[in-house]
């Protein structure tokens, strides 16, 4: 496949699992960057054996320069110096679904919040998604706290960015996915939809929802029955439950 447009020239991973997985993952990691004062936990002693087993250098650095150099406001005493995250292009993403069975992608129409595109990014490794879509304007993009909100698992999801979400489904929908979003009301229950098939979820942004255009690209809208006081779910919570019916569906067919 060809190279991945990337979001800049460098990186950094903060926190011990975000760090584990950065050296289990295909990024390259340049350096590490080690508390001399943190404890050595599990985590930190599997992080310094991994460095040595990849020839990453593991270098001694005050409590104090750690927080300077941090982007998260708890990077745990240890930081990763890494490769900037690659995202696929459309093009990419139209190879990938074509080689793949029954695809299932997850797309994100304005989610901005890192912390939500760090869960959804957790969830959508979990439940085997082949690829999430975002937009290059007005959404969260892959940095150091979307990664330490993913506990790492961003360093095993294929992320695409695109730049209009409404032309690339519609682009899906010619390669054979079916195009489900999720409404807050007003759509058929998720789990009467069909997802064995090949598919994209499509969730909208914190408190907007879908957009206009993007919901006019959907096959199906689904909705997740509400019996309590509180109208909706975060956008993280519901894609998981979403995503997991898709889950239970395809293991049920299997």
């Amino acid at each position: 496949m060809a190279s991945r447009k990337t979001q800049g020239t460098s990186d950094q991973v903060e926190g011990r699992n975000p760090v584990l997985e950065a050296l289990r993952g295909p990024r390259e990691v340049h350096e590490i960057y080690l508390a001399d004062a943190a404890d050595r936990s599990d985590e930190i002693c599997e992080i310094i054996q991994l460095a040595a087993a990849t020839g990453v250098p593991v270098k001694d650095a005050s409590r104090q320069r750690i927080d300077s150099m941090a982007r998260t406001s708890a990077p745990q005493g240890v930081i990763a110096k890494v490769a900037p995250y690659r995202y696929l292009d459309l093009g990419e993403l139209l190879e990938l679904v074509a080689s793949t069975d029954d695809a299932q992608l997850l797309a994100l129409d304005g989610v901005e919040d890192p912390q939500n595109l760090g869960a959804l990014l957790r969830v959508a490794d979990a439940a085997g998604v082949n690829a999430v879509v975002i937009t290059g304007r007005h959404s969260a993009g892959i940095t150091p706290a979307v990664t330490k909100a993913s506990a790492g698992a961003v360093e095993h999801v294929t992320v695409a960015q695109v730049s209009s979400l409404p032309a690339a489904l519609e682009r899906l929908k010619s390669a054979g996915l079916w195009i489900a979003g999720a409404e807050s009301e007003g759509g058929m229950p998720y789990y009467e939809m069909d997802m064995t098939v090949p598919m994209v979820l499509v969730l909208g942004g914190e408190g907007k929802g879908l957009g206009r255009l993007t919901k006019e690209r959907c096959d199906r809208l689904l909705s997740l029955p509400m019996s309590g006081g509180v109208s909706s779910l975060n956008v993280a919570t519901a894609g998981a439950a979403i995503l997991f019916e898709a889950v239970r569906q395809r293991v049920t067919r299997a």
